[in-house]
């Protein structure tokens, strides 16, 4: 029932993901959320993050933030990082992340996202065609909208950690 939720991967946060294997996979693109993916909701970038899109640069990445947010806010993160965007992008809906991997030239099968919400990243990067990777998220929720979010995401993550689970035990 909540399969078409569930993430392709779930991991604690960004820098428990192995991007030299991703790169090895033949991923060549990392489009990020940022709000409670790279900081904390509304938070600026700063040195740990910076120093982070510098590895994965430094790697042969290519990135792009995918954001719902106004202009004023992604470039305000995105300052130090100088990296390709996208805002208001309309998460879930497809068309933000097509936008980013056809600006960074890669193709939605070279491409990973990473996000923190199933209803609008995942479900998005889903839609997209586009794998995906969801991490916890950083801090507190600010907005109503995501806390009841947050409420319907439970179950979903339950049943996904049960299947993970059962798959790990066979």
């Amino acid at each position: 029932m909540f399969k078409r939720f569930y993430p392709d991967r779930l991991v604690d946060s960004i820098y428990d993901i192995d991007f030299e294997a991703l790169y090895n996979e033949g991923k060549r693109a990392v489009l990020f959320d940022i709000d409670n993916t790279l900081v904390e909701h509304d938070a600026d970038s700063n040195e740990k993050v910076d120093a982070f899109f510098v590895k994965l640069h430094s790697i042969g990445f290519k990135t792009c933030l995918i954001s719902n947010n106004e202009e004023e806010r992604v470039v305000r993160f995105n300052k130090n990082i100088n990296t390709d965007y996208i805002y208001k992008a309309g998460k879930p809906l497809k068309n933000g992340y097509l936008a980013g991997i056809s600006k960074l030239g890669v193709t939605a099968g070279e491409t990973v996202f990473i996000g923190d919400q199933l209803f609008t990243d995942i479900i998005g990067a889903k839609n997209a065609g586009i794998d995906n990777i969801c991490v916890k998220p950083i801090g507190p929720d600010k907005k109503t909208t995501i806390k009841l979010k947050r409420i319907l995401e439970r179950p979903i993550f339950m049943s996904y950690k049960h299947m993970i689970k059962r798959r790990t035990h066979k």
